[in-house]
């Protein structure tokens, strides 16, 4: 674990339930609130990118939406109106510092294309070199079912391995991972299935997600080697004093000691898979003890994945064992599965084992 100056990186994630005040309106003393935050810690030399929600409640305030549309084409048109709104007033709050920020609007497939991975790393990079605070979102004005994250807790802990952060704080209006007597739990070391049954989703009209997707956040982030702080945005000066010690507010889950290299967490977590492949016990071994996958060990698979897309390798029970690139289509798998081929289907070099 880092010493607090060493946080130099931080992804600060901030939920919808934060800057949506009554009927969705925005919380315009919240945003001047954390902005004037960031804006001191700009000045120690640190570094901050920022994960925003909030678009689709705002354009819901705006277009009169009492609920959270479930139409697709609905929740796009709010994104639409409520993004441009968002923004705006993120430049107002951090022009009253003297800061820039940027608008990056992200989507699955900017993930999943290595290239594209590599062009928005190399844009955030470049972006906090010069002092520029970047505003991240989802692409929800174009996102469908197939390529949306689903929530911005998932999203920040993406954009957090995307720029090597030391740090990611996600923000709600909780005070952290409550036990069940409701007191907050200051530290967890492993994410186990005890931790995750204190998780409950939320029940707010605005918001997607709740706990249980933040602790998902969370267990990327560590087995990525970032520390996670889960906090109530709306304490007193929470972002500098987290950023000053981590252990100091809300719940911090640590990193693991054993950390994946920068490729192997974007094909652990940055991929969206094309296939599945069914593998025996045997080949499972083999797997664990950093061997290639060969085609004598598959015992089914499905998807209609190519030579280089990213594949999820499957035990019989279910479990996913890791994910690589597979080194045959789905169509040449099929025909030598179960026998011995001299081609590896995932070669090690390849490969990342997920547990």
């Amino acid at each position: 674990m880092q010493s607090p100056e060493k946080y130099k990186r931080i992804v600060i994630k901030i939920g919808s339930s934060l800057f949506a005040g009554p009927r969705s309106r925005l919380d315009m003393g919240m945003v001047n609130n954390v902005a004037g935050q960031i804006s001191e810690l700009v000045k120690q030399d640190k570094e901050l990118v920022i994960v925003s929600s909030g678009a689709i409640a705002l354009g819901m305030s705006i277009l009169k939406l009492s609920s959270r549309p479930r139409e697709l084409a609905y929740l796009q048109a709010a994104a639409a109106v409520g993004q441009h709104e968002l923004v705006h007033v993120y430049k107002q709050a951090f022009k009253a510092h003297r800061l820039d920020c940027a608008q990056l609007l992200l989507t699955w497939d900017d993930f999943s294309s290595r290239l594209r991975y590599l062009n928005a790393k190399n844009t955030l990079g470049t972006l906090l070199k010069l002092k520029c605070v970047p505003v991240v979102n989802e692409n929800d004005t174009v996102s469908t079912e197939e390529i949306k994250f689903g929530d911005n807790d998932k999203l920040s802990a993406l954009v957090s391995i995307l720029v090597g952060a030391d740090l990611l704080i996600i923000l709600s209006d909780v005070d952290g991972l409550l036990d069940k007597d409701k007191k907050v739990i200051r530290l967890v070391d492993k994410i186990t299935s005890q931790v995750r049954s204190l998780a409950s989703p939320t029940n707010r009209k605005t918001c997607v997600g709740g706990m249980v997707t933040k602790i998902d956040a969370a267990a990327i982030a560590v087995d990525s080697g970032i520390p996670c702080v889960i906090a109530n945005g709306r304490a007193k000066g929470i972002i500098s004093k987290i950023a000053g010690n981590p252990f100091s507010q809300g719940t911090i889950f640590l990193p693991k000691e054993k950390m994946l290299d920068e490729k192997q967490r974007w094909m652990a977590f940055g991929t969206r898979i094309k296939g599945r492949i069914v593998v025996d016990e045997g080949a499972k071994n083999a797997l664990c003890e950093k061997k290639s996958l060969l085609a004598v060990g598959v015992v089914s698979c499905e998807g209609n994945f190519s030579s280089g897309d990213v594949v999820g390798v499957y035990d019989k029970r279910g479990l996913e064992i890791g994910r690589g690139k597979a080194g045959v289509s789905r169509m040449d798998l099929d025909k030598v599965k179960g026998n011995r081929h001299p081609r590896e289907v995932i070669h090690r070099d390849h490969l990342v084992i997920l547990n």
